[in-house]
């Protein structure tokens, strides 16, 4: 049987995101195409542990003009709790015994963060896997507003992950603490990026057939056809671009740092192996985004220049990695 692990992660956001991961917890959005796991005909059975009393920004400034934080333009505004487990957890537990784990798991964070600081607690069933998103404003016990003091160093992240695992072990004697990224040394590669670049190679699929049949006859229709994909497929593939740099100057950081440790301890050659693991993935969804933008090269540029009212080339792509 494999190991089943308690999950809590964290994630900071400081401006116009905190909509967007609104939208998604809250499910306000009639589609989901870049979260294919999403399937809104079983939205109807999340659980609302606690519910917004209004939009996240606004609860958000709330607060923190009510308790007097100081402020400036970059500072995070909401804190964001994934909280999950091992999907062999989840298997075979009704509703009910899903929403007692997640009302447990938010007993630990009431215990550990001002309850009143909490945004929403939204449990997630219509996914893979079960799993609660928890969102407060990171307003610390004497007033200030600092995600840094709450969750933003790395022995902070240990202490969260060593207290949650306790907290649960106490109801779950099953779970087990797993590694965090803070103290393994190891760069997380969000499972999001692998979804959106299969979402990306499913659009390249539809477009490489729609070029490859194009005839005198359906040319009109299929170029039509085109650039309304088009309009899905270069955002997307522009998001991406920049992800993968972001991740592969990570990856390379901390291959770099390995390498140079490893020479006084045989004993991170573990933690270097995982950096080499973390560089091919990347390697893989650059071949994959490589493919992507050479489709661009045989598309017609007039439907190109089309799109969004404004020209885009595969070399603009290519220049943010």
């Amino acid at each position: 049987m494999k190991a089943q692990y308690g999950i809590l992660r964290f994630a900071k956001y400081k401006g116009p995101e905190i909509g967007h991961i609104e939208a998604h917890n809250e499910r306000t959005k009639e589609k989901y195409a870049s979260n294919p796991d999403v399937d809104v005909s079983r939205s109807k059975y999340n659980l609302h542990l606690i519910k917004p009393k209004r939009k996240y920004r606004a609860e958000a400034e709330r607060q923190i003009a009510e308790t007097g934080c100081r402020t400036r333009s970059d500072s995070v505004r909401v804190v964001e709790a994934l909280i999950t487990a091992s999907p062999e957890f989840f298997k075979g537990k009704k509703r009910a015994e899903i929403k007692e784990y997640f009302s447990y798991a938010l007993d630990f964070i009431k215990a550990n963060q001002n309850e009143n600081t909490i945004i929403s607690a939204v449990v997630h069933m219509d996914e893979k896997t079960p799993h609660m998103h928890l969102c407060f404003v990171p307003i610390t016990e004497d007033g200030r507003l600092s995600a840094k003091d709450i969750v933003g160093n790395k022995k902070k992240l240990t202490w969260w992950q060593d207290e949650f695992w306790k907290h649960m072990v106490k109801k779950y004697p099953a779970l087990e603490r797993g590694e965090s990224a803070s103290k393994t040394g190891r760069e997380h590669i969000p499972p999001r990026i692998f979804k959106e670049m299969a979402h990306l190679t499913k659009l390249r699929s539809k477009l490489d057939e729609l070029i490859v049949g194009i005839n005198p006859l359906n040319k009109k229709a299929r170029l039509d056809e085109i650039a309304g994909l088009l309009n899905k497929f270069l955002p997307a593939a522009e998001k991406i671009g920049r992800n993968l740099k972001k991740y592969k100057t990570a990856i390379n950081e901390l291959e770099a740092k390995n390498d140079e440790l490893a020479k006084k301890n045989k004993e991170l050659i573990d933690k270097s192996k995982e950096s080499l693991l973390k560089k091919l993935q990347i390697a893989q969804l650059e071949r994959d985004y490589a493919a992507a933008m050479d489709l661009l090269g045989r598309i017609p540029p007039e439907i190109l220049s089309g799109v969004n009212k404004k020209p885009f080339s595969a070399q603009k792509v290519e220049e943010r990695l």
